[in-house]
């Protein structure tokens, strides 16, 4: 608890101490009749009313100071005011014990609200938590002479230029973005991914501010300034999210504008119908008019759906899942139709290996071959095939070797001429080989003209891709579908092996953006303008809408254009944390039904708190106005429902066992 809750609560109880003492004094016959009052009434009350101001204004001069402030300013139809003239008004009529109940059952629900708050925003100020205030500069010790020895200078990180090394002892956080030249360490990222498993890194690797290295001491050269490191953006995102009101949180807001000026008029009518219809009398009709002020009072709505929501994003940071708004949680928890990248999201992005077919040759000697040939080559198919050799590359083998453009490589090696390439490097040579049956990248390799045969390499998949994807179907997304710059070939198979309803091969960046548009457009969560899929289009309602995900290096304006825009593994890319509205920090693609869940469960709970406070606001302010209710029930419908809306989002959403939604 912080210094002001733990004030509050001492409040509550010195106050319902003295409640209780004046409640077995007045109450219990054989204790009030030794009690010195006076006989008349009008003397009792002049006694009694001093009394139990006491407990009454020690648990709640701040309601009363908070709603003469808000009348002076001439905005006052709030919570305040509602329990300040419903307690003054049962002062009036005699009820001071009830007066006195009321405000500190109101003061416990204001207490819960306060608890639960400060749990929910526990997460995001853990998460605002990342950046270490200082950090070790090495600087020359005469500024005149930069080949002087370095010291150690403790700084801001926004005085940090960029270029600077920054020495990050084992233990400490990453203050800034950089590249490490000195030192190998493990780096936890749990504060940014939400994943615990550490990575190690060694001179030439990035690493990102809010990082802890663990092991041992590093030097990183500084690629950013503070102020546009992922840290500081990570941040300015958490901070700002909260601004971003979903429709049903603006709604009540909205809502609680003209409903209490609505229940004060509706109060007031009652006390004057009872007046006027029955012969109940002033006290009594008053006191039922009171009653329905009591349990009119909204802040089970006010506090709970703002409260679900804001819960609901801080559950999500805990796994590195950073949603920029409330609006934009309400709108996963919607989302028929995702709509992904192929390259970085559905697969790794690197090419590796995937067959080798070789004809009247061994397996692993046309790999050796092919390793030889591209052992000078950079190109990342160059670079798959010399990593599948697994073994030390003999480079004394290799002689001359003259690279083909557009074709593949010619290579002498064992005094051999060697040919590794495309179809077309084959037909060439007159080579007599042949396509295979797997799609991929094929790299056919011949010795002069005869074919030694050829090598599939692809686009590693994901691991957990198709898992990723059932997970989704399961959360309700209808629709799946994959856009490409890759031929049509290697997109049917991708498709395949993940379990992609639709897919759209060979697009380029702006295409990307037109089959989107289409989608958002056609009303149908697969258009059937000739793209392959495994059932027929569904038609989507007007409440559904279409996400896309990507991995954020080149898929901005597409991000943009999306109902949700979703960025995948977007640690250190600035253009994905600008463009996206829900940004994952790792490239883990099972996250994205996670964040959907959690959505829905969001959404679920803000549902059940409205209804369950409206029906039991309703029912008892029906009661009430009958003569049915008293006082203490329709606290219970204010403070009792407070409450539980309270404990069904805490329960649910800032447990543990939110983590998996």
């Amino acid at each position: 608890m912080t210094k002001k809750q733990k004030k509050n609560l001492k409040r509550i109880l010195l106050a319902a101490v003295i409640l209780g003492v004046l409640l077995v004094l007045t109450k219990v016959p054989s204790v009030r009749a030794v009690l010195p009052l006076p006989e008349s009434e009008m003397a009792q009350r002049m006694v009694l009313i001093p009394v139990f101001l006491i407990p009454y204004l020690i648990v709640g001069y701040d309601v009363i100071l908070k709603a003469l402030k808000k009348i002076k300013k001439g905005d006052f139809l709030d919570e305040e005011f509602l329990m300040m003239i419903a307690t003054v008004g049962a002062f009036a009529v005699g009820d001071y014990p009830e007066a006195t109940a009321v405000m500190l059952f109101y003061q416990v629900g204001e207490l819960f609200q306060s608890i639960a708050v400060g749990k929910s925003r526990k997460s995001i100020s853990d998460l605002m938590d990342i950046c270490p205030d200082t950090a070790v500069v090495l600087r020359p010790e005469d500024p005149e002479d930069p080949a002087s020895p370095l010291s150690e200078i403790e700084l801001d990180p926004s005085e940090v230029s960029v270029g600077e090394i920054v020495l990050v002892k084992p233990g400490e956080k990453i203050p800034i973005d950089g590249e490490i030249i000195e030192g190998t360490s493990s780096i936890n990222a749990a504060a940014l991914t939400g994943e615990s498993i550490p990575e190690e890194k060694s001179p030439g690797d990035k690493c990102f501010s809010g990082c802890i290295n663990l092991t041992h001491a590093i030097k990183i050269r500084t690629t950013a300034k503070y102020e546009d490191s992922t840290v500081a953006k990570i941040l300015e995102l958490v901070e700002n999210s909260t601004d971003k009101k979903a429709r049903s949180e603006s709604f009540i807001t909205r809502f609680s504008h003209f409903y209490t000026p609505t229940v004060v008029f509706c109060a007031v009518v009652i006390t004057i119908v009872l007046l006027l219809a029955t012969d109940l009398g002033f006290a009594k009709s008053l006191y039922r008019g009171l009653i329905f002020l009591v349990v009119s009072c909204p802040c089970a709505l006010v506090v709970s759906v703002p409260l679900a929501f804001f819960s609901g994003i801080g559950a999500a940071s805990r796994q590195g899942i950073l949603v920029k708004g409330s609006n934009y949680l309400e709108a996963l928890a919607t989302i028929d139709t995702l709509v992904l990248d192929k390259t970085g999201t559905l697969t790794e992005g690197r090419f590796a290996v995937e067959a080798v077919h070789p004809k009247e040759i061994d397996p692993d000697a046309l790999i050796d071959i092919a390793a030889l040939a591209e052992s000078r080559s950079n190109h990342p198919v160059a670079e798959s095939i010399v990593k599948a050799h697994a073994t030390h590359i003999d480079s004394t083998r290799l002689g001359e070797v003259e690279e083909i453009p557009g074709r593949g490589i010619r290579a002498v090696i064992d005094g051999q001429t060697y040919y590794v390439g495309n179809g077309a490097l084959m037909d060439d040579i007159h080579a007599d080989y042949h396509d295979c049956h797997i799609a991929g990248t094929i790299v056919h390799v011949a010795k002069a003209t005869e074919y030694l045969g050829h090598i599939v390499i692809n686009d590693v998949i994901k691991s957990g891709s198709k898992d990723a994807l059932s997970a989704l179907s399961k959360a309700g997304v209808k629709n799946i579908v994959m856009l490409t710059g890759d031929n049509e070939q290697v997109a049917a198979k991708v498709a395949k092996d993940v379990g992609v309803d639709t897919y759209y091969a060979g697009l380029l960046p702006a295409q990307k953006v037109e089959k989107l548009e289409m989608l958002l457009a056609s009303g149908s969560a697969v258009p059937t303008d000739g793209a392959t899929f495994k059932h027929p289009a569904k038609t989507r309602a007007k409440s559904s809408h279409v996400a896309f995900a990507g991995d954020g290096i080149n898929d901005a304006p597409v991000l943009t254009r999306a109902d949700i825009g979703i960025a995948m593994g977007a640690l250190g890319s600035d253009a994905a944390i600008e463009a996206a509205d829900v940004v994952l920090m790792n490239d883990d693609l099972e996250k994205i039904p996670v964040a959907i869940n959690l959505a829905r469960k969001t959404l679920r709970i803000v549902k059940e708190n409205i209804a369950f406070s409206l029906a039991v606001k309703i029912a008892i302010m029906v009661l009430g106005s009958i003569g049915i209710a008293d006082m203490k029930l329709a606290v219970f419908g204010d403070v009792g429902v407070l409450i539980l809306a309270i404990l069904n989002v805490m329960l649910r959403l800032t447990s543990r066992r939110s983590k998996n939604a």
